[in-house]
């Protein structure tokens, strides 16, 4: 690590434990005003674990926003000061949310899991307070870590995620226990809390993906100006590609089954769509990255086309476990896709 990189990690981490004390301070006294003179459970109702998820994703936005904005400056970070500020403004949004509910779900989660362990407990403002500050500080450190230095590749474990994490939860607090003998959309239609969630999850996801746009374009440029790429139009047409996928995730949240049934599978199938032409067409597009990076991508085109014949016409999968083996293998091409991309563009990446 050279000077300057030790120094901007050092400044990073300064920032990050700044940030830790500064929330988790003022977590504490919230929950100090909040809960004086009071005994609350830790989960359940107006709880500790409430006030902590709601404080914890209301300090990862500003955190997360202040963390972004401040990293253009960082070291290989500069490309980020010369794009439009509306797109800077998506791209910062998606990454803030982002940040904002997994810190509030996990928060939840935590909290849950303690109140079952130590049931009937009631606590006092004093462990409110340490709670609670506790858990707001630690959403902020997490958060400035983790904006500091949004790559590409974290970019996508961010999303990948984001999507596991939320779409879990969602499954987990459905009203309708028999909703897999829909179909994966189902989830969103029932107009209460957790429907909410997974249509929201959706939304934001595709927002990230959009704003993911950005970066592999970046990264595919460069590895075009460095000759690995042989194809001058792979980065505008990638992007392009990822742009539309986002939009179309984003329109199947927004457009609900129970709103409009049409409209959703649209969505839902121009999104599939996309993602098979984009495999198909990866040979041309990809051309001069390693024969491995073709390979995996066979395969992963090879596994949707096996998962839709066993949905049609053999029958084994419902549309659920279709949707659900899909959605997996978009989001698992883009892990392992972006992992060679990156090693390529370091100069791990060995050519054909």
């Amino acid at each position: 690590m050279t000077a300057q990189g030790a120094a901007t990690t050092f400044r990073g981490e300064a920032e990050a434990t700044l940030a830790f004390a500064i929330a988790g301070g003022l977590g504490a006294l919230v929950a100090l005003i909040v809960f004086w003179g009071r005994h609350v459970p830790l989960w359940g109702g107006w709880s500790i674990g409430a006030v902590a998820a709601i404080a914890a994703g209301a300090v990862a936005l500003v955190a997360a926003f202040v963390a972004y904005w401040r990293s253009r400056y960082a070291p290989g970070q500069q490309w980020r000061l010369g794009i439009p500020s509306w797109k800077f403004i998506l791209d910062a949004s998606a990454v803030a949310v982002v940040h904002a509910a997994l810190s509030m779900i996990v928060t939840v989660a935590i909290f849950a899991v303690l109140q079952r362990a130590f049931t009937g407990l009631l606590a006092d403002a004093f462990l409110g307070m340490v709670a609670v500050g506790l858990a707001v500080g630690l959403s902020a450190y997490w958060v400035s870590v983790s904006c500091q230095s949004i790559t590409t590749q974290r970019m996508s474990s961010l999303l990948v995620a984001y999507m596991l994490i939320s779409v879990f939860a969602s499954m987990l607090t459905v009203s309708d226990p028999l909703w897999w003998e829909y179909h994966f959309s189902q989830l969103g239609s029932f107009g209460d809390a957790s429907a909410s969630l997974f249509n929201i999850t959706l939304i934001v996801a595709g927002a990230l993906v959009v704003a993911f746009a950005m970066y592999i374009g970046r990264d595919l440029q460069l590895l075009v100006d460095r000759g690995i790429l042989r194809h001058a139009s792979t980065p505008r047409v990638v992007s392009t590609l990822f742009v539309v996928m986002g939009i179309m995730l984003s329109g199947v949240g927004a457009v609900s089954v129970s709103i409009n049934e049409p409209i959703h599978i649209a969505f839902a199938s121009g999104m599939f769509v996309v993602f098979i032409a984009m495999l198909i067409a990866a040979r041309r597009l990809f051309d001069g990255l390693p024969l491995t990076v073709h390979l995996v991508t066979w395969g992963f085109l090879a596994a949707i086309l096996v998962t839709v014949v066993l949905f049609f016409p053999v029958g084994y999968f419902n549309l659920t476990a279709l949707e659900l083996v899909a959605f997996g293998l978009i989001f698992g091409w883009i892990v392992v896709f972006i992992r060679f991309e990156t090693a390529a563009a370091e100069g791990e990446g060995q050519h054909d």
